[in-house]
This record gives structure tokens, sequence and C-alpha cells, in this order.
């Protein structure tokens, strides 16, 4: 019965009630414990010692618990695993409290608000989702609590759905709240779950309703209407992003000072990737382990600063539609490509920039420490000269960037350290660097993070101290001299504060105003009226000295966190120029061209090359191919050729031209011209889903119907051997008809690799079908890939020769051969007698 548990176990159990769904951090001392079932969860998913304690009663309750300075680790570790984890407080000095400690909830920490970089990783966001679906659309809202990104976006019509989805997949949620009709849906919650890798926590009905969602907004921000934030007429994303700041208000219990705005995103201005183009490019991760080393991502990445490197994710994540704002990227990227020296000198003055968001978040929610504010005061005093090489610059992107950091107006020469901050910003690094020594410690609480002349309250308990210490550092000399005792000594403990010790074979020498203490094994420890005097005076002084201090820092930390804003819209203008000059480095490093970007249906690439292919592979040794696609007589490619020939690198490359070019980024060939694409499909490789119970047939003509209805003629298609799932006539017969519809009904852009060479046939059917193959030079029974597309169709597969090459016994080989001769043979009577 709780009645009889200890007053600190009923605590317990009053707290864990109001959380039931999480692990509860009860703070005792330098741990955080966890009782009862919250214990057994936990040393099975830490691995870490089960205990008990008297609960009161005769109770003996399971415990363990981790050591609070270690508890993020312990706690990401939970929250990968899907736990949300209650961290509760110590809320007053137990030297101080009369009778039970007072103890509160001081946050929530889920899936999706985890804050700690170091587990989150620098180069990438980690958001948590808020998803409705009312009046026939859906809303979408999502969040980075650790950088203070706000976003939303609404979604109607046929492919609202669809689109949602692609959104999801982008921004690929930690975890994801749903409302109470959609959490409802087993099916839709576990395809957030198994297709994004979502935690899924349901949301309250109250959350969901329009009225309190915008109200919310609305307080939160502190305006009269959402028109600034473009969303005033998108109920359904203002519903989402209530929704979702309702909860984060719930679990981080204080007012998310770090989310000053709302972007809402038109989901039809950028370039649609489903979760299958993103996986089978390999944009930001390699498709056998998830790495990601070799993906799209590892060779753009040239950024130096974590905020450059989040940025550029998103531009590859989430690449453009509208052409002009893709020309303005394209001109800042050749800009900075053509300036060698201006490029260098410009990452050079980024590499001292840490990651501003971060830190003005942990600023702006309470729990930066010293440490961040001199990292901020550095940063900060580096952007006037990041601002300076941006300014004059012809690029509209690298203007804007360069207005920001130069608060509005253009750099005066000479002009540096803390006083060339851009606006209210000097200020800002000048507080910092006046309050806060260069080397603080770790935590406020240690002390010695004061600059001297800051606060003459500080100097003062500070000479107090010092001169206390000077006093009894020079007692011990005047003592021993005064008893005649050599081998007295004076120490401190922090249970018995300051002593004399004297050994007992010289007790017949201590004099009578020594007042016995401690006695110890070999020897007695004493005070004096003068030194207890000394030691109140000095251990008074640093205590004092210690509160002083840390109040003096939340202060300054309170100062600086109203700036936020400042210094958020700052980390933007820094991300952006990062992000452009790694581009720029890219292009320069790999030779990569500007393409010429329009709204006509054309994509031309002369001597393109696969931009991680190539890198791979070394230099010069990657084979270029020219290729041609238009909305008329190429707009379908019939690639036919031997594996390991190329095909499938060849479309391949094409697509991640498109996705590089709309992005802002120079391309990897010669010449490139880019009609932009409305959306990138992709349908390359086998893969089951067991768990679906879908057979890799299955997915297969999954993803060839999602194609089928979705694509536009301003869509880019690459298919990659459709219909080799089934039997070989089941499969042709597949292949021909999903050829015929995107040529005739689509007419989307598309590059269809194949083995089935009877398809070739179509080349001569249908005018908009080219064939091209990849070119093989037969030596005997050995081939050799020239890796070059060429016109015209293969009629043969060479399938025994690659599986030479890959090592197949010659038995096996042999065997083969006489198989495929006698299967020929009996067409080859088949086809006769038809005839």
């Amino acid at each position: 019965m709780s009645s009889d548990l200890t007053p600190m176990m009923r605590q317990y159990r009053a707290i864990k009630e109001q959380y039931p769904d999480a692990l509860l951090f009860f703070r005792l001392g330098d741990f955080y414990e966890l009782f009862f079932e919250d214990a057994l969860v936990a040393s099975r998913e830490l691995e870490i010692t089960l205990t008990g304690r008297d609960g009161g009663g005769g109770e003996r309750v399971p415990m363990c618990g981790v050591p609070y300075h270690a508890a993020e680790t312990y706690i990401a570790r939970l929250t990968d695993r899907g736990y949300k984890v209650a961290i509760c407080e110590q809320m007053e000095d137990p030297r101080l409290a009369k009778g039970l400690v007072r103890r509160e909830v001081v946050r929530v920490v889920t899936p999706g608000t985890v804050q700690d970089a170091r587990l989150i990783g620098e180069r990438r966001n980690r958001y948590i989702a808020a998803v409705v679906r009312q009046q026939g659309g859906w809303g979408l809202a999502a969040a980075d609590v650790s950088t203070g990104e706000f976003l939303a976006c609404e979604f109607r019509g046929e492919e609202a759905g669809r689109r949602l989805r692609d959104e999801l997949a982008r921004l690929s949620p930690a975890e994801c709240l749903l409302d109470p009709a959609l959490a409802g849906e087993a099916a839709f919650v576990e395809e957030v779950r198994r297709g994004h890798g979502a935690v899924v926590t349901p949301l309250p009905a109250e959350a969901c309703s329009p009225a309190r969602a915008r109200q919310l907004l609305l307080d939160h921000f502190r305006v009269a209407t959402l028109a600034g934030f473009a969303c005033e007429d998108k109920p359904l994303a203002v519903t989402a992003a209530g929704a979702l700041l309702a909860y984060l208000h719930e679990t981080q219990k204080d007012a998310l000072p770090q989310i000053t705005g709302l972007r809402t995103l038109d989901a039809e201005g950028f370039l649609g990737l489903d979760a299958a183009a993103r996986r089978n490019l390999e944009l930001t991760a390699r498709l056998g382990d998830g790495a990601r080393q070799g993906s799209l991502l590892s060779v753009l990445d040239r950024t130096v600063t974590a905020m450059g490197g989040r940025l550029l994710r998103q531009w590859l994540e989430r690449p453009l539609r509208d052409v002009t704002a893709i020309r303005a990227r394209l001109d800042a990227v050749e800009e900075l490509a053509g300036d060698g020296l201006g490029r260098a000198e410009l990452r050079e003055a980024l590499r001292g920039v840490y990651d501003l968001e971060r830190l003005v978040s942990r600023v702006a929610c309470g729990t930066a420490g010293p440490r961040d504010l001199v990292a901020l005061r550095c940063s900060l005093e580096r952007l006037p000269r990041v601002g300076e090489l941006l300014a004059g610059r012809a690029a509209a992107p690298l203007r804007e960037a360069a207005r920001v950091l130069l608060g509005g107006s253009e750099a005066a020469p000479g002009r540096a350290g803390a006083e060339a901050v851009p606006g209210g910003l000097a200020a800002v690094a000048d507080l910092i660097r006046r309050a806060i020594v260069d080397e603080p410690p770790v935590s406020p609480n240690e002390g010695g993070l004061i600059r001297p002349g800051y606060d003459a309250r500080v100097d003062e308990l500070r000479r107090a101290s010092r001169e206390g210490k000077d006093w009894i550092a020079a007692l011990e000399a005047a003592e021993r001299e005064r008893t005649g005792i050599k081998s007295l000594k004076v120490g401190f403990n922090k249970v018995f504060g300051y002593y004399i010790e004297v050994t007992h074979p010289n007790r017949h020498l201590v004099p009578p105003d020594y007042i016995r203490k401690q006695t110890l094994a070999n020897a007695e420890r004493y005070v004096t009226p003068e030194l207890k005097a000394k030691e109140e005076a000095v251990l008074g002084a640093e205590e004092r000295l210690l509160a002083l201090e840390y109040r003096l820092f939340c202060q300054v930390r309170e100062e600086v966190a109203r700036h936020t804003a400042a210094v958020q819209a700052a980390a933007r203008a820094v991300a952006e120029a990062d992000a452009l000059a790694a581009l720029a480095e890219v292009a320069v490093a790999n030779g990569y061209v500007r393409p010429e970007v329009d709204e006509g249906l054309v994509i031309e690439l002369r001597e393109s090359r696969h931009p991680v292919l190539e890198q791979v592979l070394g230099p010069g040794r990657f084979v270029p191919n020219d290729v041609y696609l238009d909305g008329e007589e190429h707009r379908f490619l019939l690639v036919t050729g031997p594996n390991m020939a190329g095909k499938s690198t060849v479309a391949r490359q094409v697509a991640l031209a498109v996705i590089m070019a709309q992005m802002g980024s120079f391309v990897p060939a010669a010449a490139a011209r880019i009609g932009v694409a409305d959306r990138v499909f992709t349908r390359i490789g086998a893969a089951d889903d067991l768990f679906a119970g879908q057979s890799t047939f299955m997915v297969e003509m999954t993803e060839v119907a999602a194609i089928l209805h979705q694509a536009t003629p301003r869509s880019l298609v690459i298919l990659d051997e459709v219909g080799r799932g089934t039997s070989t006539f089941d499969g042709l017969s597949l292949a021909w008809a999903v050829s015929e519809d995107l040529h005739d009904r689509v007419r989307a852009r598309t590059i269809f690799t194949t083995h089935y060479h009877e398809l070739t046939a179509l080349g001569e059917l249908l005018p908009g079908v080219k064939n091209y193959t990849m070119a093989v030079r037969e030596r005997g029974e050995e081939v050799v890939f020239l890796r070059r597309l060429v016109p015209g169709g293969a009629d043969r597969s060479y399938g025994i020769q690659v599986a030479r090459l890959a090592g197949l016994p010659p038995g096996v080989l042999r065997r083969a051969l006489e198989v495929l001769r006698e299967l020929e043979r009996s067409e080859e009577i088949r086809e006769a007698r038809r005839q």
C-alpha cells in the first residue's frame, strides 16, 4: 500500500503518476535514481545493475541509477529506443530544506526533443513532427528544438496524402505526433514507424482544435495575425503547428524562447522526391548500410560550419523548382568558384564560427554554460570579417548575407573585434567579453568564471578569500616556530574545515590555546579561536563568491538571450554563405560546370559523370557519357546491355545531375542544360518488405504503380529492370505495357534500363522512344565493357560472361553454356513451327 511507503517513496509515486508514459529520473544527490517498474526497464535497457531500497512497510523496491553528470548519454540511449524520460530535479538546497526536499519534473525528453548536439550529430537536424488530417486535407509541422527551427505546411487535393509522405521522408522525424483519428489507423501508424523510422505519439483531441492552435501561436509569437508567417490562410498548417507547440510546452516546461519564428513551406515549390527516390539515389546515405560515406552528400558537403552542413543537407533533400531561385544560387556559386582567393579567405573566416544556432538555443533555454558563452562571443566577433568578404558581391544571396552580418550597412574599413559586430550583437559580444574569463570552468557553479574588474563585489570577496588563505598558509610556519613542533601541519578537508595536525609524540608541546577537534591513529587535530575565525571568513567569502558569480552569470545569460532572434538571423546568413562556398569548392575541385536551367523539357548532358562513382574510381577513370532527353522525340530512352556495363550508372547520374542543378549546385559534365523537373521517380534494384507481407515483385509493382499514377510530362522517371521479379513472359509483357503507358499517356521524360532486348522493338513502334545500348567489345568468349552509351539496341545479355568475371567455377560456366545453346535451339524450333 502506498500509505506504507516512506515519505520519499510516496513523493516518487506521486510524481510518477503525473508522467505514467515516461521513465522517471529522480534526483538524489549526485545520482538520478529509478524505482519500481521504471528500474526494471532501465536496468534492462541500459545494462546497469539492479539493486533495491527499503521503501517502507518492510517492502524492498527495485532500484537503479546513473550519475547525474553522465545522464545525457543514458537518456539518449533510452530515447533512441523509443522511451520518454521525465527529469525530476531537487528544487531546493537539501542543506536548507525543512523536511523532504521539494522535487519537480523540469523537462520531459522524448525521441524528438533530444538537444545534445553530441548525440544528435552536428551536421543534421533532429525533427519532431505533428500531422493532422482535417477538412479533406493534411497539416504538417516540424521543429528542431536544438536549433529553434520551426516549419509548417499543408496539403490539399488528390495528391495531398502522397505529398505529405514525401515531406515526412525528407524530414525523417525522430518522433511524430498524430491527431486522434490518425493515431487510431494502424496502417498509417505502422507506415510512420517503419517507413520513416519515427516514434509515434498520439495527440489529445483538444490539441488539434484549430482555434486553440491558432491562439497558441498568436500568444507565443506575440502577434495579432499569422499573416507575417504566410500561414493565415492555411488552417491545417496552423493546426499542426499549434498542436506541436503545445506538446513542446508540455514536455520542455518552458516558454520555448529559441522558437522565434515559423516558416511556412510551399511544398509545390520543391522538387518532389519520395522515400524510394531518396533511398535509391543514395542522396544522404548509402543504400547497403546507411552510411554517409559513399552518398551524394558526402561528395558535396565541404562546409566548414555545422550550420552550413545542416543547410546544405536541407538543400539536397529539398531541391527547388523555381527557376529564378535556382539561378540565384547558381550565380552565387559561380561568383565564388571564379574567385579562388576570396573563397579561401571566406572559408577561413567561417572556420572560426561555432554552431551559433545551437549555442543561442541553449542560451535561450537557460542551459548554456560559461564555455558556451565564450564560444558565442568568439563567433560573434568573427561575423564582421565574414560580412566584409561578402560585401560588394554581385550575387543576391551573397549580398543579402553580407547585409545581415554587417547590420544593414557596408563594412567600414578597419572595423575589428567586438565593436564591429553588427547591430545589437556588438553589445552582446562586448558584455560576454567583459563578464566571462577566456577559459572558464565547465559549470557555472564552480566559480572562477567572472572576469576581474567586471563586478566590485566579486573582486572584494576574492581579495578577502585570498588574504585569508595567505594568512592560513603563513600560520604553519608561525606555529612551528611558536611551539617548536617541526612536523606540525596546517590542513583542510570538507568535513572538518581547517585544522592544525600534531603527531602523538609531540602532544606534550601543544600550547593551551589549542582546542582538540579530531583524534587519528598517529596524530591529533586542533583548532584555535583565531584559526576558526579566519576559516569562517575564508569559507564564508568563498560561499558568497560562488553564489554571486553564479547569479552574475545567469544575469549575463539572460541578457544574451534577449538577442536570440538576431543571433539566429546571423546564423542563417553564415550557413548560407558556407553552403554556397562549399558548392563552389566542390565545383572547382571536381571540374563541375554551371548548368543552364530553364522552364523547358530538355535535359542535355555532355560528357556527364556520376559524382560519387568518379570519386571512388579516381581521376580520369570514369567514362563520361552524353545524354539527351526532351518532351517529344527523345522523351523515352530505352537502354539495353549486359550487367556491369554501366546502364544503371548512366540513369542514376542523369537523376543526380537534375537534383544537383535544382539545389543550386554545378554538375559533373562538360556542359549541361536542365529543364526543371517537378518530380524525380526511381524504380531501381530488388528489395522485399517481408514485415509488410510484400515480395520483391510486389514492392517493384507498387513503386511502378505510384510512378504511373503520379508522374507528369515534367517528371523525370528512372526505371531499372522492371518486370524481372516474375517469369520471363509475364515480366516482358508488363515492361512493354508500362513503357507504352509512360510514352503515350504520361509522356514523362524516362530512362528505362533493361535486359529485355525484345523491348528494342518499341523504338520502331513509338515515335518518342530511342534505343541506346552500352557498348561492348567481344574477344572470343570474353567481353570487355566500354561503359559508353551509344545508339542502338543489344540483342543479348552476356550473362554467362559476367558470371565468369564474378568467379563462378569453370564447370558451372561450361554447363550453363550447354543449357543456353539447348534453349536457343528449342526456341528456334518453336519459331520455325509457328511460321
